[in-house]
């Protein structure tokens, strides 16, 4: 196959409701679907850089997608992945991840695969796999911050929400910290897990909210309650306190967007127990899955998230998720259930049901655009 085309359409999608993080506020998601087209057939990716969680700016990113387009008529399909993998680390991975996903997307249609097998053959693991044909992944419920959640919650209705969710299989409910005080947001964690139904258990995220006595403070009050665990606890990330608050905690630490800060990154030196992974951050699919076989191998949790991207990124994602889900490990619900956040999106996501997300066997990705819908 040669003479593979990618097509750039840029997207404007916007939020149902906002987005608060430590990072501050989104309204939309902006970015662009990358269509790789060859021989009749096509495939796709997503670019949706989020600079706050480790991507370039998009500047940035619309310039290497550029690059990258007016390479590929030139290059044959292999090539031009061998090229993305020489590339990687890359100082633009939101741009050549959406770039590789939609070559990998296009090849695996090609050879009539699901993307999470295509995935398997390309980074072979050390240990035993478990293929499976159709895929079903655990995914976290996202809720938005902990302040608004405790604020709604004297209404009984949010309880009977809250129990609902927990009967419909949601069993881990991700909350975003660090956009109040940390005294505001201990009382309102309390006042959740009041609240929580039985099963139910809090992954948090502070996003480098904290200095060191708040994170100390915070985990002290965190152990108390039924806490998953938690992402990114410290504003300086600082490898000797890290390892200190993670003994100290009786949930695992998490490094997120942090990570990029980490080069070379060496999973077994982590002072954490989990690492949560974006390709958009990472630079693409296969070294994603190199990193998580890495940190996997060094006895690491690894949990896959989502960038608040369009369907087409959670397709990618959720194919991705399911690879890494085929080396014998515990299950961890993955942050892949975002699709809700958007208004509108750019085609079907994939579908999620009693808190997991089933995959088909079909080839590719899963993902097929919406025609003719205004992006």
């Amino acid at each position: 196959m040669s003479g593979v085309r990618l097509h750039l359409r840029p997207y404007c999608l916007p939020l149902c409701r906002p987005w608060h993080s430590a990072h501050g506020v989104l309204h939309v998601r902006q970015g662009w679907l990358v269509r790789a087209a060859a021989d009749g057939c096509h495939g796709y990716g997503d670019c949706a850089p989020l600079p706050a969680a480790g991507t370039e700016q998009p500047a940035a990113a619309g310039a290497r997608l550029a690059a990258w387009s007016r390479r590929a008529p030139d290059c044959s399909l292999p090539a031009l992945l061998a090229t993305l993998a020489r590339a990687w680390p890359s100082a633009t991975p939101a741009a050549d991840a959406a770039c590789e996903t939609a070559l990998l997307d296009l090849q695996a249609r090609v050879a009539g695969l699901p993307l999470r097998d295509l995935l398997l053959r390309c980074s072979p693991a050390r240990r035993p796999m478990r293929i499976r044909a159709a895929a079903v992944i655990a995914v976290n419920a996202m809720a938005g911050t902990a302040l608004d959640l405790a604020a709604a919650l004297p209404a009984l209705p949010v309880e009977q929400q809250l129990d609902q969710a927990r009967r419909q299989g949601w069993r881990i409910l991700k909350l975003k910290l660090g956009v109040g005080t940390p005294a505001q947001e201990a009382a309102a964690l309390e006042r959740i897990a009041a609240c929580l139904p039985t099963g139910v258990r809090l992954r948090l995220d502070a996003n480098g909210a904290w200095d060191a006595d708040q994170a100390e403070m915070m985990i002290a009050l965190l152990n108390r309650l039924p806490v998953e665990s938690l992402e990114e606890p410290l504003r300086r990330s600082d490898d000797a306190l890290l390892a200190a608050l993670q003994a100290g905690a009786r949930f695992p630490l998490a490094l997120d967007e942090s990570l990029v800060q980490r080069r070379p990154l060496t999973a077994g030196r982590l002072p954490v127990r989990r690492l949560v992974l974006k390709p958009g951050v990472i630079g693409g699919l296969r070294p994603t899955l190199a990193l998580a076989r890495q940190a996997q191998a060094a006895g690491r949790e690894v949990v896959l998230t989502s960038l608040i991207e369009s369907a087409a990124g959670l397709w990618a994602s959720a194919q991705l998720a399911a690879a890494i889900e085929a080396v014998p490990a515990a299950p961890l619900a993955h942050g892949l259930a975002t699709a809700h956040w958007l208004a509108r999106d750019l085609g079907r996501p994939p579908l999620v049901r009693t808190g997991r997300l089933r995959l088909s066997a079909i080839p590719g990705s899963g993902f097929a655009r919406a025609v003719d819908r205004p992006i």
